[in-house]
């Protein structure tokens, strides 16, 4: 029988708006089946949060500082000061299943090839979502319409909720702060990246979905609006482009698949749906799908442009 494995979780913060949902958090981290070892709330450049958080963190968890803005530095702090087997991240927007923990470790446990873990992330809607199809949940961190959602090898696993084994991460030189969020630049994909790295390192099929390991993401109202979907969009593509610049066409096959799919298959539905049964909210569903490969198709190829101007290969900043 395997030994047992430690674990810690990492939550990075950094807008005190979300300090109710971040107290959420750590509260589900602690009420688990499991316990982590090890809970690091990271806060990001705000000294405020961070003395607010100071006086209501429990004694088990332990309170640190980014040392650089945005959401890879953070979660690099947090991995540099972990010292269990197994590192997960969790978003401060976010809580977690009872089982969470224990379902993530399991996969460590029974298969010394699995590198990496991604769960499944569902919406807490703080209201009615509208327009926005299931297909395009990423555009709000959920696992989305076209995830692979059995268990399996995945790419990449999604942010909110994601683990590695702390050795193998901290060898790849952790998340790359060339990419993920950082105040209001377009900067995301930095799963993904990390995610094409620790495959060109160890091979592929490292890293697995678990679709029993859930938590759920706090969506607002203020999240969900056309201009709010253009950026991502943005965002996305540009992010997207970089990566084809630095990994090859090949990295991206995951995506040119589902936006296939989306094309000769979802859109035609949602569409006809709408027609026949004089549905607006299905018309709307397909026309945001239409906008949104329109528009991370165009960012896309700005993005492979821009990584060409700037020499741009994905290398990791710590």
């Amino acid at each position: 029988m395997s030994p047992a494995l430690s674990a810690a979780v990492v939550v990075c913060a950094a807008s005190a708006e979300r300090e109710a949902l971040l107290r959420a958090c750590v509260h589900s981290l602690l009420a688990g089946t499991r316990t982590p070892d090890e809970i690091l709330v990271v806060i990001d450049r705000n000294p405020a949060l961070e003395a607010s958080v100071a006086s209501w963190l429990p004694p088990s968890a332990r309170l640190m500082r980014s040392g650089s803005g945005g959401i890879s530095a953070s979660r690099n702090a947090g991995l540099r000061a972990a010292s269990s087997d197994v590192v997960a991240f969790v978003d401060d927007d976010a809580v977690a299943e009872p089982d969470w923990l224990l379902r993530v470790l399991e996969q460590f446990r029974d298969a010394d090839e699995v590198l990496g873990v991604g769960g499944a992330v569902v919406p807490h809607w703080d209201t009615n979502r509208r327009w926005l199809p299931d297909e395009l949940l990423w555009v709000v961190g959920c696992t989305y319409l076209g995830h692979r959602d059995s268990a399996g090898p995945i790419r990449n696993p999604i942010g909110c909720n994601m683990a590695f084994r702390r050795r193998e991460l901290t060898a790849l030189g952790g998340f790359s702060t060339e990419f993920g969020k950082r105040g209001s630049t377009l900067n995301t994909c930095d799963e993904t990246e990390l995610g094409l790295r620790l495959e060109r390192r160890y091979g592929s099929a490292r890293i697995r979905c678990v679709p029993g390991a859930r938590v759920r993401h706090h969506i607002p109202a203020a999240r969900i609006g056309w201009k709010k979907l253009v950026l991502r969009c943005l965002s996305e593509g540009l992010s997207k482009g970089r990566l084809r610049r630095a990994y090859g066409r090949s990295a991206l096959t995951t995506e040119h698949t589902y936006a296939l799919s989306l094309i000769t298959r979802r859109v035609p539905r949602l569409l006809l749906r709408g027609i026949l049964r004089r549905d607006r909210q299905s018309a709307l569903s397909a026309a945001a799908i239409v906008l949104s490969l329109g528009v991370t198709s165009a960012s896309y190829i700005g993005g492979r442009l821009r990584a060409g101007r700037d020499g741009s290969r994905g290398q990791t900043t710590r």
